[in-house]
């Protein structure tokens, strides 16, 4: 039997394929939770092109909502063949009914305790309409990702990992909660520590936790197991990790070298309004300056055009962005995604202007409120070059005392990336 494991691309990318900075976590654990007897491979269309005409049994189809529209244009092509489609990951979760009617099978939230019978059923030729897992899946002695079907030399950052699943805070616009639950459950550290040993003595990792240090407890746990391996690693954080001194210094100690933080907005009631109650904007100044002194960069999140954001907002965001010499930035316009609060919120007062899930990639797909539309285009395009322009990465970057040859690496990626925007 052969099954082959789909992670859809955007338009956009699907266009100007190439090496892309992380590999599909996700599917090669949904890989590994399937029988070994069964032949497994992953195509992920960011970097390579599906050929429909290999023979296979059985399609599992992971879907975003940007990717969502081509994840039904393949499964719609595949069961055109008479090859049953199995559809999952958030989109399909948030709107199962819709993604049933292009999918044998939609799995509903995560794949532990769910693949398995999905596996089964499908041998016995009696696959459910919709599968939903009926309490969390624990997390102890999760089998290791199948990261032989990556594709060699298609990632920069081959080597990620995932210690824990959800996060403890609940933003309006954010996916996670509605994904995972509003529960935050992390791994036993012997577990990840198993997993890092089969990565073949790797330096650089990636976490991929939607936030690192959700439970400070945890956190600590396992940065004092990570000291040992001398190793480098990158991750996501909130804010809350520049409050808490000993949690700060073991992330320096284990061998962080970035985070990827989401600031979210200089505005208090920006931050109010999407219910970011950790950010603090008088207390960003010195959150980047306590990361700063351990050693680690900042990768700043910034959302501009919410509701309480007007055509300033775009100097104002920049200005601080450079001003506090983050290493790395990304300006974002909002995008309702299904099962949001932000989503229901705009759906309900009629301001989405389509569901047309394919221009979520890269489109303004609601009316903002105090500028137009084309209006927060401009501003997002202007902030991201102004931000990558060559003297704005010497400003913030200059001659950096660590891993200066990465951050430039980053920062003309970057700036290639926004010069080729509209």
């Amino acid at each position: 039997m052969k099954l082959k494991l789909i992670v859809p691309a955007t338009k956009e990318n699907m266009k100007s394929r190439g090496k892309v900075l992380t590999p599909p976590l996700g599917m090669a654990m949904v890989a590994a939770l399937t029988p070994p007897e069964i032949d497994v491979s992953i195509i992920d269309e960011n970097i390579t092109t599906l050929d429909f005409k290999k023979e296979v049994d059985l399609v599992g189809i992971t879907a975003l909502t940007s990717t969502a529209s081509r994840a039904y244009e393949i499964a719609d092509v595949f069961r055109a063949r008479a090859v049953k489609v199995i559809l999952g990951g958030i989109h399909p979760s948030m709107l199962p009914d819709e993604a049933s009617q292009h999918a044998d099978a939609v799995v509903v939230g995560e794949a532990e305790g769910i693949w398995e019978h999905v596996i089964e059923d499908f041998k016995a030729n009696r696959l459910q309409k919709i599968y939903r897992q009926q309490e969390r899946p624990s997390l102890r002695n999760l089998p290791i990702p199948r990261r032989d079907l990556f594709a060699k030399g298609a990632y920069y950052i081959r080597n990620t990992i995932s210690a824990t699943r959800g996060c403890p805070y609940s933003c309006s616009f954010c996916s996670v909660n509605s994904f995972f639950g509003h529960t935050y459950r992390c791994r036993p550290v012997e577990d990840v520590l198993r997993e890092i040993d089969t990565l073949n003595n790797a330096k650089l990792l990636f976490f991929v936790d939607d936030n690192i240090i959700g439970n400070p407890k945890f956190a600590k746990e396992l940065f004092r197991a990570l000291i040992p391996y001398k190793i480098k690693w990158f991750g996501q954080a909130s804010v809350t990790i520049a409050k808490d001194d000993e949690l700060l210094k073991l992330a320096a100690a284990s061998g962080c070298t970035g985070l990827l933080i989401g600031f979210e907005s200089i505005s208090p009631a920006s931050l109010a309004a999407v219910g970011k109650s950790t950010n603090v904007v008088d207390e960003y100044q010195n959150v980047i300056r306590k990361i700063h002194s351990n050693g680690i960069g900042i990768h700043g999140f910034f959302i501009v055009g919410l509701d309480e954001d007007n055509e300033d907002v775009f100097k104002r965001t920049l200005h601080f962005a450079q001003n506090m010499r983050l290493e790395s930035a990304g300006f974002a316009y909002p995008t309702p995604l299904p099962g949001t609060a932000f989503y229901e919120s705009l759906d309900k007062s009629g301001r989405i202007i389509t569901k047309d899930w394919s221009r979520y990639s890269n489109d303004i797909v609601f009316e903002p409120k105090l500028m137009s539309r084309e209006a927060l285009h401009r501003g997002h395009v202007w902030a991201s070059r102004e931000f990558f322009k060559l003297p704005s990465i010497w400003r913030r970057v200059g001659l950096a005392r660590h891993n200066l040859a990465l951050l430039w690496l980053i920062n003309l990626l970057w700036r290639a990336h926004y010069q080729k925007s509209n």
